[in-house]
Order: structure tokens, then C-alpha cells, then sequence
């Protein structure tokens, strides 16, 4: 075919419970589960020059730090649009600045020919859709009949897991099934009606609309996102996206390998996989009832522990208010994160003031301040080592990308009341919010990863233009925090979203294994998989740990001077727990007490 997948849509007419089916032998497993319904499928096959797991680019292709080009930029075809999407969510998550990023594990990511398998699944309640898309090779091994369950990382659309889920399973015969868990990158401009379809590609207002939202009477321009804008409040469901999913990744295998079907939680091996909030996505899978599920990789989770632990927008609002002051502590002089080019930057010196002066911070000068802000941080639980890789976070105001949405999640808000005065938009040279170019909206789907900034689209702050020019962010950012310790209607609102998104033990007898790096400075350990740990330790549950030495959040910076020499990558530690739970569940293996991966910049486990 030539770099063209032929697409084929369908409806599989019966609904489905696959719970419920009859298995071959044996008793049946116990679960229940949000309903499938229809599925309408579309189905596309991947071969001769386009395969499933690089799209036909393969790793010279992968590596090159050009997107692939679009024929007609205002209309690409759908072909295109997934050959991005599979660069963009590839190059978004795993290394490949140096050989141990991706070579070690992958080797030269032969191509995997197949078929791919797309819908729109809506839970029980839900008002948006999440895409769940199933990728199924030709070399499926139906004697192991195994399927890889896999949550997209961050905001990602459901290729946000291919690296990690795909670059394991489908090279060893397993089928893999993505969940973007209600998130994902189909953004609406508005006021406008155009929107991504399910092939990816731009649609008027239509029944296979990914994300859609009313504008209302509103004219101001406006970029409406779904992990923000749904009105659902997702990750309080995420281990149901996962669950859904795994549910319809069954009834894919059946429809494309209907000799071997049916495929049925009895009959077929499920392992759930996922990365940062896909690790807490699966972990969350991993508390829900009946025996569904045979195994859980979680790697650096965003989970909100029971007992313990700190929701990630706490220590987001947090530490994008403290974490500048901070990071001029004399306990940074020799860390070069925190001293880029050896200097203090002067705006981190302007945070410490503004805060003394509003009366958060103590301290009479900046190294008061700073030491101040210091304190506060490693009283709330972070390391000096998480706290210089989060410099990499306030360098790239990761802290405020992540708290502007979260809170409007929280919250349920839509794109013209988000919460402290934030929106999202594309603007003008002068700051000014303008309605996107065709183009623009085209490649949203493919290109981004989720949240803004990014792809063309800013993070507009009202509360910024009455603000001191020295610090015009400071503002918004304490409205975030006061959303977290205030009593009011919106505070309340924000706290019961949250609230609903703490996460349970794993169901007894379930193996799960969790890695996180030691030097995470995005989610760290000890607001997250420590506390979850110990608390399924407590409980009783068949719950496995490992500490990555030398290790922080993000592969893909490792690239970035100074960080490939500090940091391993955390994706072949990933795969290799993947083979230690695969091994676990099909031997009997007992899960090795630390990763056997070798790394340059230190060993891991401890």
C-alpha cells in the first residue's frame, strides 16, 4: 500500500459485555464494568512501508528532529495525521539522544505490521468520550494470547503510550490497547465548530467528534481543551477508562482474529501499563473489583494515595509560588540546574521579594528568603535532589501548566470561566487572543501533547495585565493556591474534585510493581508511590517496589546539555519490568526485589 493504511469502518452490532460471555473452560472471573455498547470501529492496516509501531519511519526516522511533513497543511490526510501523531508521542516521551535511551531494549524497532482498531468509548455518566484505539499484529502469539493494556502519559491522545506499551508487546506477539483516559489532544477552536474526527482529521460538529463544546453566546477567542474543559472530571475515572478499554481490546482480538475467538478476561492475559498519570491511571484500574486484570506496571505514578501522600496540584501550586525562591538556597550553589550559565536569575530573586512582601515568606534579604522557601518545601516532603530536577519545571513553567487546567477540571468549569481568570488561546504578536488558521487547528491533533502551552496555543492570565511587571505571573498563581485553602463555594468545588480522585489499595492477589525515579521533580516519590506503597503494603496486597537511582521524570530532556550525563532514562527500566511481571505471570518468576538494568550514571534500586 505504499505509506497508506486503508481504512475500513464498521459497527459491531452486538453489545457487549465480554464479562459476561461464557468463557471456553473453567469458571468465569467476576467483574463488572461500564458497558461497551456499539462499537463502531475504524479499522486501518498497517504494512508494506507503514507499520504499527513507528509508522513506517522506523528509528532513523524517529530520530530526526523534523516532524514528518503534512501534503496539503490545511487538510492532511489521515495517514499523516497518525504518522505525527506516532513522531510526536515517540519523541515526547523516550530518549533517543543517546544509545541507552532507546537502544537499550528496543533494538532497531523492526517494523510490526498489523491492524489498527479506533472508537470513541463514553462511560457510565460521562459527557465527553475517550478514544480507546487497539493496535493488533500479524505475529500475534495465540498460544500466549496476551494483551497489553496501556494509559496514555500526561494529557496525551491515546498514542501517548506507544513507546512504552507498544514498543514492548507488539515486538513479542502481545495486542496492545491505549486509552487516552478522557484527555487527549482533539481541541476545539471557538467560537468555531470545527473539531477532530475519529481518524484525526478536522470535521464540522458530528457524531464522531472526539471533544466538543458550545461556545455559547462568547466571541473571545478561545482554545477549548478536553482535559480542562470536559466538564467530567476525568481522573477521578481513570482506572475506569482503563477498564473500559481492556474491555474493548478483547473485542478487537475477536474481530481480527475471529479463529481464535472469543477472547475473554478467562482466556486472555491482561497487563496494565502506564507512565506518570498513566501509572496512576493503572493503579487505579488496579483497585477496581473482580479479577479482570492480571498484572500492573506503574511507572513514576501521579496517584493521590488514601493515606498519605499529596495531590499533585498541591505541590504543583505550591512549588510554582516557592520552588524559584527556593532554588537560591545555598544548599543550590553547586547545582548547576539552579545556577544556569553559574548565575542567580534575577526573576527567582523577585519571587523571594514579592513573597516576603505579601507575608509568606520570612527573611529580612534573598538568602533569608530563599532559605525560608527552602525550609517550607523539605518540610512538605521534598528532596534536595527532586527539588534541584524540579528546576527543570520552573524553567519551562511546568507548574503553571499543570495547575491552570487541573483546577478548571476540578472545578468542571468551561473555556470561558476557568478558574482565577486563565484561559487558553492563540495570540498575536502583541499578546492579543485571535481565531487560529485552518492549519493551526489541523495539526492540534497530531502535534500536541495534551495541555498548553504548546502547538501554538498560550496560556492567557487576566490577572497578569494588574500586575507587577517584575513578576506579572505571581498573581494567578496565588489565586491557584488560595482554590486549594480556601472555604469558598469554588475552593470547596476544587477540594471535592480532588477529593474524588484518591485512590484505594489493589484488589488482593494482584501483582503490581512500581518503579519511580528517586530524583523526580515533577511527581516526587514521596508524595506518590511511597505512600501508595506503603499503604498497599499495609493492606495486604501482592504490591512490589523499585527506586530509580539517578533518575528524573522526563526522558526526552535527557537530551538537553548537562542531563544525559546525570540522569538514566526510566523507559528501559520500564520494559524490563514489563518482562519481570510477563515472566512473574506465565512462569511463576518471583518479581526481582530491583531492575536488572545496568546504567553509566549509577545503579538503581537500592
Amino acid at each position: 500500500m505504499n505509506n497508506t493504511a486503508r481504512a475500513l469502518v464498521f459497527v459491531l452490532s452486538t453489545p457487549l459485555l465480554l464479562a459476561c460471555q461464557e468463557p471456553p473452560s473453567g469458571a468465569a472471573r467476576s467483574m463488572s464494568t461500564d458497558a461497551i455498547g456499539d462499537l463502531q470501529w475504524r479499522v486501518s492496516e498497517h504494512r508494506d512501508g507503514d507499520d504499527l509501531l513507528s509508522a513506517g519511519l522506523g528509528l532513523d526516522g524517529l530520530r530526526q528532529m523534523q516532524a514528518p511533513d503534512f501534503g496539503d497543511p490545511e487538510n492532511p490526510t489521515a495517514a499523516e495525521l497518525r504518522r505525527r501523531a506516532v513522531w510526536s508521542n515517540w519523541r515526547g516521551i523516550a530518549d533517543f539522544s543517546q544509545p541507552g535511551g532507546i537502544g537499550q531494549g528496543l533494538g532497531d524497532l523492526a517494523p510490526v505490521p498489523g491492524l489498527e482498531f479506533q472508537a470513541l468509548l463514553r462511560l457510565d455518566g460521562a459527557s465527553q468520550p475517550h478514544r480507546v484505539l487497539v493496535q493488533v499484529p500479524d505475529g500475534f502469539d495465540a498460544k500466549v494470547r496476551c494483551l497489553v493494556v496501556a494509559a496514555a502519559s500526561g494529557s496525551r491522545s491515546a498514542y501517548g503510550a506507544i513507546s512504552l506499551a507498544s514498543g514492548w508487546a507488539l515486538p513479542r506477539g502481545c495486542a496492545v490497547v491505549h486509552t487516552d483516559k478522557g484527555l487527549g489532544t482533539a481541541w476545539q477552536s471557538l467560537p468555531g465548530a470545527l473539531g477532530a474526527s475519529l481518524d484525526g482529521t478536522l470535521v464540522e460538529a458530528g457524531g464522531d467528534r472526539e471533544f466538543t463544546v458550545d461556545a455559547g453566546e462568547h466571541d473571545l477567542p478561545r482554545v477549548a481543551v478536553k482535559h480542562a474543559h470536559s466538564g467530567d472530571n476525568p481522573e477521578a475515572d481513570w482506572g475506569r477508562h482503563v477498564r473500559q478499554a481492556a474491555m474493548a481490546g478483547l473485542a478487537a482480538l475477536g474481530e481480527a482474529r475471529p479463529g481464535e475467538a472469543p477472547f475473554t478476561t478467562d482466556n486472555t492475559r491482561i497487563i496494565a501499563v502506564g507512565i506518570s498519570n498513566g501509572g496512576g491511571a493503572v493503579l487505579r484500574a488496579a483497585e477496581l473489583e473482580g479479577d479482570w486484570l492480571d498484572g500492573v506496571v506503574a511507572i513514576s505514578p501521579n496517584i493521590y494515595p488514601a493515606q498519605g501522600g499529596r495531590a499533585l496540584y498541591d505541590v504543583a501550586t505550591e512549588a510554582a509560588l516557592l520552588m524559584p525562591c527556593a532554588l537560591l538556597a545555598s544548599a543550590f550553589d553547586d547545582e548547576p540546574l539552579a545556577r544556569p550559565g553559574g548565575l542567580k536569575p534575577p526573576a527567582w530573586g523577585v519571587r523571594c521579594a514579592m513573597l516576603a512582601e505579601a507575608g509568606l515568606l520570612d527573611g529580612g534579604d534573598m538568602a533569608a528568603r530563599a532559605q525560608d522557601a527552602h525550609a517550607r518545601l523539605r518540610d512538605g516532603g521534598w528532596s534536595d535532589e527532586a527539588l534541584a530536577a524540579g528546576a527543570l519545571s520552573v524553567g519551562f513553567d511546568l507548574w503553571r501548566a499543570v495547575a491552570v487546567p487541573y483546577a478548571s477540571a476540578y472545578s468542571r468549569t468551561g473555556p470561558h470561566a476557568m478558574p482565577c481568570g486563565y484561559g487558553y488561546a492563540v495570540v498575536d504578536a502583541s499578546g492579543t487572543p485571535r481565531l487560529p488558521g485552518r492549519a493551526e487547528q489541523a495539526a492540534w491533533w497530531s502535534d500536541s501533547a495534551g495541555l498548553p502551552p504548546g502547538s501554538g496555543v498560550s496560556i492567557v492570565d487576566a490577572m497578569a495585565a494588574d500586575a507587577p511587571a517584575a513578576d506579572p505571573a505571581l498573581p494567578g498563581l496565588l489565586c491557584l493556591r488560595g482554590l486549594w485553602a480556601d472555604g469558598t463555594v469554588r475552593g470547596r468545588g476544587l477540594r471535592d474534585g480532588i477529593e474524588a480522585t484518591r485512590a484505594a489499595p489493589p484488589r488482593a492477589g494482584l501483582p503490581v510493581l512500581v518503579l519511580h525515579g528517586v530524583d523526580d521533580g515533577l511527581v516526587p516519590e514521596a508524595h506518590t508511590a511511597l505512600p501508595y506503597v506503603a499503604g498497599a503494603r499495609a493492606a495486604g496486597a501482592d504490591i512490589h517496589y523499585w527506586p530509580i537511582a539517578n533518575a528524573q521524570h522526563f526522558d526526552a530532556m535527557l537530551g538537553l546539555p548537562g542531563l544525559g550525563g546525570r540522569y538514566q532514562p526510566l523507559l528501559p527500566h520500564a520494559w524490563d519490568a514489563l518482562d519481570a511481571m510477563a515472566a512473574h505471570l506465565a512462569d511463576g518468576d518471583e518479581i526481582p526485589a530491583m531492575s536488572r538494568v545496568q546504567s553509566s550514571t549509577g545503579a538503581s534500586g537500592d
